[in-house]
């Protein structure tokens, strides 16, 4: 039977009930990395609208691991806490919650977007921000914010706060973990020779940088149930052809990798890196081909993400085989609901809340 937007989706002993996810984004709203009233809305009201699985943004797991001193955090059971009752939420309506386990790297220390995305000076709050090689992200505005290459112990201490943090997860009921290898942040850093100029093993050829960030994977996949799945976000290509960067067949090579590391569905974005990437004109579903590609080269599942914005696109996305999970962003911050429209649009009837039945589509 072919596949469809709403055919559930199973994933080791989970089952996703429709192939719509809400990506990955950031809201720059929480308090010393805690979760607020935003988050209980911006999540819940996804969960409300349908959609299959609700990620997180990018959260931290660490102080120095944020983007920016708005970012949420999980590197206290504390912060865990704060996310406790919003994901008993997520699971009430049906939604699989997951979560973006994430390090900034030398990205870090930057005023949100809406105030430039600029750099903060130690002097002002901000930190040192760790890097595979001591090279600052090269910011327009500002002062660099002092980039550390990471050392041994470094590279250990990350390894186990991600541990630390996938376990917190697992505790306040979350049934995803993703770890963000991509748009430049630290997993990603390793990856791209753009960033990656270390001359022990884990720099180099290929294998050597991809080493850190498959450990990093591993050790999520070790805190993680064998019946809930973990996904890796990565950036197909770095955007950068004219210089030695990541690509679409970098990509290609690491998704057998990362499904060997325990990676059971992998989110297919791209860029990030450097602000000097070109990137192409983004239309209707224009980073789709990207995940066709790296779906060629895995067993795992994969999730195609950007431009992605009507019930029809979605659609054809997963009966084509094009990819097998569709993850809208934007679509989702103009329409929390909609997955519950997509369903009346493409003729399947799901249930809705019975709050809302009242303005169901007849």
């Amino acid at each position: 039977m072919t596949e469809s937007l709403f055919t559930p989706l199973d994933l080791r002993g989970t089952t996703v009930p429709n192939r719509v996810m809400v990506s990955p984004m950031c809201q720059y709203s929480a308090e010393d990395g805690f979760a607020t009233e935003w988050h209980r809305v911006h999540l819940g009201s996804r969960a409300v609208g349908g959609a299959g699985i609700v990620m997180t943004e990018a959260t931290a797991v660490s102080p120095a691991g944020r983007i920016s001193p708005g970012d949420l955090g999980i590197w206290s059971d504390d912060h865990a806490d704060a996310l406790r009752e919003t994901v008993a939420f997520m699971r009430e309506r049906g939604t699989v919650p997951g979560i973006q386990l994430a390090h900034a790297g030398r990205k870090g220390s930057v005023t949100p977007p809406w105030d430039g995305g600029d750099p903060i000076s130690l002097d002002d709050g901000g930190w040192e921000v760790l890097a595979p090689s001591a090279e600052p992200y090269p910011h327009a505005e500002g002062e660099p914010v002092p980039t550390r290459a990471m050392t041994r112990d470094d590279m250990d201490r990350v390894r186990g706060q991600f541990r630390l943090a996938a376990e917190r997860a697992l505790d306040v009921g979350f049934q995803i973990a993703e770890v963000h290898l991509a748009h430049g942040y630290l997993l990603h850093e390793f990856l791209s020779p753009v960033t990656n100029q270390r001359d022990d093993e884990y720099g180099g050829d290929f294998e050597n940088r991809a080493r850190f960030p498959l450990e990093v994977v591993e050790t999520v996949r070790e805190a993680w149930p064998d019946d809930r799945p973990v996904f890796v976000r990565i950036s197909a290509t770095d955007w950068l052809p004219d210089r030695p960067s990541w690509d679409l067949e970098d990509s290609a090579r690491l998704a057998p990798l990362l499904a060997e590391a325990g990676a059971d569905l992998i989110d297919v974005s791209s860029g990030g890196i450097h602000p000097e990437q070109r990137v192409p004109e983004s239309g209707p579903g224009y980073q789709v081909p990207y995940a066709e590609r790296v779906r060629e080269a895995t067993d795992a599942a994969v999730g195609a993400v950007g431009g992605i914005t009507t019930p029809e696109q979605a659609d054809q996305l997963i009966r084509n085989e094009r990819a097998d999970l569709a993850i809208l962003g934007r679509e989702h911050l103009r329409n929390p609901y909609f997955t519950l429209e997509a369903a009346h649009e493409l003729g399947v009837d799901i249930e809705w809340p019975k709050q809302y039945e009242r303005g169901r589509f007849r």
